[in-house]
Formats: structure tokens, C-alpha cells, sequence
């Protein structure tokens, strides 16, 4: 069976938990971004949140991306790692449920997580405890499945580590070799300034699609205006996918700026709207639809995602919903 897209990236199971900025302050967590931690800072926040709620869901940027393409009806497998205990049974138990195609056997030690601070403004802030995703490496990922793929979709997290950078760069050399187009998305601003030199190196040279938000087309181009980002982006690189929040995304595609409206919803959790958003881009222009269909479509999967707790749909767009809105 052919797949849709490849995803490689983290499994990481997510606690998300409800907070406030004066914690976020005396904690000392800088808000809106990503942070590794160890365990024990983990254990800390938590404790310190005890009387709060903590909702527990199978995550990760890239994961999150495969499930919504699959959700939606498309085929996905998925590369990463997961330990060998109750997180990493759940984790790819949830997968394949969903019908992603996922071939890990369970390493000794501890599966990725990650606390989910999210504010009242629907902000999250995550800090991510990678466990044995860290050693993710070349070795985990397959040719022939990667051969059977229409894209391979990479998550920049990835790059922060030099085990799951090879993985990253493993997977781009055999999609290029096996004439499957490479997707990658930026993951987070922070990203940008440890590995901004490869960044820009992959996206003249192998990346066919690339996914970003306002800040970080901003960090990688140095540009304000975010059309004027994405027309800078799209010189080096074939298609971009540029999310503007509430007020929807610019794709470039063959040198035109096609505009997607946003939808407006009320926000309660941001977590994995971006990758929402790239599931439905990369569901649709993989099942026929034009690339600004597949704008439309990311749109109202990123607003759903959105309107709930946690980066997953218990609800997701069926293929009725899917055909009314491209009505």
C-alpha cells in the first residue's frame, strides 16, 4: 500500500494542564515556546499545579500532523521511538488504532512527554522531556516505506539533536532518492537560531513545501511584512505554507501568493494547530484537491483543533464535511 505522507519525528505523550502567566513568570518559564527538561523539572511543575487537572494525550508535531492526514481519510506510517512502558504501549496502541502505518519496537527507557502550559489567552508553553525519541537515528528510518510515500514529512524539533537530526537528514536523502517530495516544518522560532545555516541550506536544496508561522518566517528572513516573508521564502523553495493565526495562511505556489482566510472560532487550547493546519495542506493537495482547497481545508481542521483541549480531534472532519466546505 502507497502512502499519502511519511512522517518522522518525536512520540511524545502530552499532559496538558491549565495555568496562569503569574505562574508561568514566578516558575521562570518563558511563554509561547518550547523548552527541553529533565524529568525532575517536569515532576516540579507538576506538583507545583497539583490541584489542577492534567488531561493526558499521545502527541508529538509531526505524529499530530500523520494523525489528522489520516483522520481525514488519507494513508500515513510514521517513524520514531518509544520506550518500553506504559506511555510507549498507549502511544502506539492510539496510532494504530487510527490506522497509521507504524513499525517501532520499544526501546529500553523512558518514553518522550511533555507538560502543556496552557493561559487563559489559549497560548501553550511545552516542556518537553525527549527520553529515548532522543536516539531516534538514520537506522529507524525505511527506505521502502519512505518509497511508497507521495511526501515525506519532517518536524524541526528533530534538528535540535544530533541523533535525530541524522534520522531527519536520512529521511530527505532517501525521499530525494526515490523522487518523494520532502515537507518540513519549522517547529518553533527557538529552532531558528541553532540551526538557522541548515534551515536554509534544506529549503534552497530539498525541501519542497515548507511550513512556518509569522515569527518564524520573521527569524528566517529578517523581514517584517509576512507577504514579503513568504515571496522570500518562496525564492529558494517551491511551495510555502506560511500560518498567520486568526488570520488564516499564505501559500506560495508557482510564483503566486494565494491567500486562505482564517476561521473564527473561540480559542481554548492552541496546541497543534499548526499541525492541524499541515494536515489538511498535505491531506489535500495528496487527494486532488488544488493548493488552495488544501489552504481551505487546513484552516477549518487548525479552527476545530483549536476549540478544544488537546492537539488531537475526538471529532474530526469527515468526508462530508471535507466536500461542503470545498462547495
Amino acid at each position: 500500500m502507497g502512502y499519502n505522507v511519511y512522517g518522522v519525528g518525536n512520540a511524545i505523550m502530552d499532559m496538558q494542564v491549565r495555568c496562569s502567566d503569574e505562574f508561568l513568570a514566578l516558575a521562570g518559564i518563558e511563554k509561547g515556546i518550547m523548552t527541553l527538561v529533565d524529568e525532575e523539572r517536569q515532576k516540579h511543575v507538576l506538583d507545583a499545579l497539583a490541584d489542577h487537572q492534567v488531561n493526558y494525550c499521545s502527541g508529538g508535531s509531526a505524529a499530530n500532523t500523520i494523525v489528522g492526514i489520516a483522520d481525514m481519510g488519507g494513508t500515513t506510517a510514521y517513524a520514531c521511538k518509544t520506550g518500553s512502558d506504559g506511555f510507549g504501549e498507549q502511544y502506539l496502541d492510539e496510532m494504530k488504532k487510527i490506522g497509521v502505518a507504524i513499525e517501532v519496537a520499544s526501546s529500553a527507557g523512558q518514553t518522550g512527554s511533555c507538560v502543556v502550559l496552557i493561559t487563559p489567552d489559549a497560548q501553550r508553553t511545552m516542556l518537553t522531556n525527549l527520553g529515548i525519541s532522543a536516539s531516534l537515528s538514520a537506522d529507524d528510518i525505511s527506505e521502502s516505506e519512505i518509497a511508497k510515500a507521495e511526501y515525506v514529512y519532517i518536524e524541526g524539533y528533530l534538528f535540535a539533536g544530533d541523533s535525530t537530526r541524522s534520522a531527519a537528514l536520512r529521511a530527505i536523502e532517501l525521499a530525494k532518492k526515490n523522487h518523494v517530495k520532502v515537507a518540513l516544518t519549522i517547529s518553533d522560532p527557538f529552532l531558528i537560531d541553532i540551526c538557522r545555516d541548515q534551515f536554509q541550506s534544506l529549503i534552497e536544496t530539498s525541501v519542497d513545501l515548507l511550513f512556518c508561522n509569522e515569527e518564524e518566517a520573521r527569524a528566517l528572513t529578517g523581514l517584517e511584512d509576512p507577504i514579503a516573508c513568504a515571496h522570500a521564502i518562496h525564492k529558494h523553495c517551491a511551495n510555502v505554507a506560511l500560518t498567520l493565526g486568526k488570520n488564516g495562511s499564505i501559500i506560495m505556489h508557482q510564483g503566486d501568493a494565494l491567500p486562505v482566510e482564517g476561521v473564527i472560532v473561540e480559542a481554548i487550547d492552541t496546541t497543534g494547530a499548526g499541525d492541524m493546519y499541515a494536515a489538511g495542506v498535505l491531506y489535500g493537495i495528496t487527494n486532488g484537491l488544488t493548493w488552495q482547497q488544501a489552504g481551505h481545508l487546513g484552516s477549518h481542521a487548525a479552527a476545530r483543533v483549536v476549540s478544544q483541549l488537546g492537539a488531537r480531534l475526538p471529532n474530526p472532519l469527515t468526508q462530508d464535511e471535507i466536500q461542503q466546505l470545498l462547495a
